[in-house]
């Protein structure tokens, strides 16, 4: 993917700080002002069994995908050359994320199928619902696209200048996009979506994915403690 130098800087130097600061503000002003649209619109009574078992494997596929992504790309480059080589952290990132995206877009393929060809659910979708799906899709099937152009690259630099271009936007650093000279259009087009997905989340059903991530701060909750009333047997 070959762009005008200015269009390249801002897709992959601006446009990233834009999707995360629309993704952080978007959300709050979202929970502060429409508190009652934070939540996944489910559709549960329709279709149980094709909904258990495309969420699930979505679900479990993608949490893994993020995960390995979190893990891959932020740990210090100190740490990584310590633990292992370049090849076999760019091994681990197509055998451990392909297999876990596989999962994913199976599961989400089934939610799309479910949700297009069932004219209930259909007519009860909004356009942003069906968008965000397809969004999803496109964006694990270019996930699974970049594990054979990774194949041909197995030193590992290409994947170590990836690395590189996610930790200098999340450190604020500069001349992040001179990172991807000469990257291949798939990775970066994974990348534009990605963040694009960041941008739309606020709007969509998306949003309710923090809920997830806030439900972590019930493992360090204290003990709810419930006693009873003297002599009465009631709580």
């Amino acid at each position: 993917m070959t762009l005008p130098f200015a269009l390249d800087e801002f897709l992959f130097g601006i446009y990233p700080y834009i999707c995360l600061a629309v993704l952080l503000v978007g959300s709050l002003i979202r929970f502060d002002r429409e508190p009652y649209s934070w939540k996944s619109d489910s559709s549960q009574i329709l279709r149980s069994g094709q909904l258990r078992l495309g969420s699930n494997l979505f679900h479990y596929g993608v949490v893994v995908v993020i995960l390995g992504h979190f893990v891959g790309f932020l740990l210090p480059e100190t740490l990584v050359r310590w633990l292992m080589t370049p090849t076999q952290h760019l091994l681990l990132a197509m055998v451990v994320g392909g297999l876990a995206g596989a999962i994913a877009i199976v599961g989400m393929t089934i939610l799309i199928h479910r949700r297009l060809y069932d004219r209930r659910i259909r007519g009860n979708s909004r356009k942003w619902d069906i968008a965000v799906v397809v969004m999803l899709w496109l964006q694990l099937a270019l996930g699974l696209a970049t594990v054979p152009v990774s194949a041909q690259h197995m030193d590992g630099g290409e994947f170590e200048r990836l690395v590189a271009y996610v930790q200098s936007i999340v450190l604020f650093q500069g001349g992040a996009a001179t990172m991807l000279l000469g990257i291949p259009w798939v990775y970066k087009t994974h990348i534009l979506l990605g963040f694009t997905i960041f941008l739309v989340s606020p709007f969509t059903r998306m949003v309710h994915v923090w809920s997830g991530v806030g439900s972590l701060a019930y493992l360090l909750r204290p003990y709810q403690l419930v006693r009873k009333r003297g002599g009465s047997g009631n709580t």
